[in-house]
Formats: structure tokens, C-alpha cells, sequence
């Protein structure tokens, strides 16, 4: 079956003008070693894959912070707020992992060099002890984030549509956790 190259009307809609299947079939047919990556992919590519490094790092240092975070928690108010950072520290693992198997599809290679970590990652590591500062230190860092995954999408826009969604979806965890931790700083004592 061929597809029409002009805008045609078939079951009653409209087509919108796409290539012919028989170009699409032979451009699968190139590069098989590419996997995923075919010629409709943005030249920028390895830009995208820079990015996603600097969002894999970021969620790496995300990841031990809140580790850290829930395992000084200490009090009875603690326990709840050590329960959340977990969780947060579980989800942006998540998003690392998500991250890192995006940068394979590219054909790019993630950095999981701990020496580079701190050096590319948006968000700060933090060593503090004291409840109050721990989730304050932890949304600044979601807030960080925040800003960097939108500007993230906004330079991927439209060219790579996996990669923007993948943003996006971890864009809208980490407004999630920002909440999360607005709660739980109003919950607390004035220090």
C-alpha cells in the first residue's frame, strides 16, 4: 500500500502529506546498526546526548542526597520526612535509570564517572543534619531541576519527541516532589 504524497481523504478523513512507505521502508534498511537512531533524527543528536548526560548526572546527585538525607533523619517528626526522602530517592534513581537507557537508544554512551558527577550535575550535594535544612537544601534542588528540564525540552522541542517526552514526564515527578516538600517544610517547627 502506498501512501498518498499530497494531503488526500481516506475513511472519511484527512491525510496529512508524509513519505511514501517505500522510502520509509528503504531508509529502515540503512544503518541497521543504528537501532532506534534513523535519518529523521535531529544532526544535533550528540548535543541531546550532552543534555541528557547533564540530567543523569543531576539525578544521580539527587539520588545520594536524599539518600543521605533519609538516613541522618533523625526525631519523631523525622520519621515521616525520612520516609518521603526515600521515596524521592527511589523515583529520581528511576529517572537516572530512564535517562541513561535514552542515551544508549542515541547511540551515546552514559557517564556514570563519579568524578564527573559533581562537575555536570544542576543540583548541589548537601551534608546538612538538621531537618529544616535538609528539605529546604532538597527543593532548591527540585526547583533547580525544574527549571533545567524545561529549558531541556525547550531546546529539544519538536526534533526529538522521545527524548521530550521522557522530559516531560520526569519534569512533572519532580514539580510533584517540590510539593511534596513545601508540605513538609510548612509541617515543620520554626526552627
Amino acid at each position: 500500500m502506498k501512501l498518498p504524497q499530497e494531503t488526500g481523504r481516506q475513511n472519511g478523513g484527512t491525510l496529512p502529506k508524509i513519505s511514501d512507505v517505500l522510502a520509509i521502508r528503504q531508509r529502515a534498511r540503512e544503518h541497521l546498526e543504528d537501532g532506534a537512531v534513523t535519518s529523521s533524527y535531529p544532526p544535533d543528536k550528540d548535543a541531546i546526548v550532552a543534555l541528557l548526560n547533564v540530567a543523569l548526572a543531576t539525578e544521580l546527585v539527587c539520588v545520594l542526597r536524599y539518600r543521605r538525607h533519609h538516613y541522618v533523619s533523625r526525631g519523631v517528626r523525622a520519621k515521616t520526612v525520612a520516609v518521603e526522602f526515600l521515596e524521592h530517592s527511589i523515583e529520581e534513581q528511576a529517572h537516572a535509570d530512564q535517562l541513561a537507557e535514552r542515551i544508549v537508544q542515541l547511540g551515546g554512551e552514559p557517564d556514570f564517572n563519579p568524578v564527573h558527577l559533581a562537575a555536570r550535575s544542576h543540583a548541589e550535594y548537601h551534608e546538612g543534619t538538621k531537618l529544616g535544612d535538609m528539605i529546604r537544601a532538597d527543593l532548591i534542588a527540585e526547583r533547580i531541576a525544574i527549571d533545567s528540564y524545561r529549558e531541556m525540552i525547550a531546546y529539544v522541542g519538536d526534533r526529538d519527541s522521545t527524548t521530550r517526552r521522557l522530559l516531560e514526564d520526569i519534569l512533572a515527578m519532580e514539580e510533584r516532589h517540590a510539593d511534596d516538600l513545601v508540605d513538609l517544610l510548612q509541617d515543620l517547627p520554626k526552627e
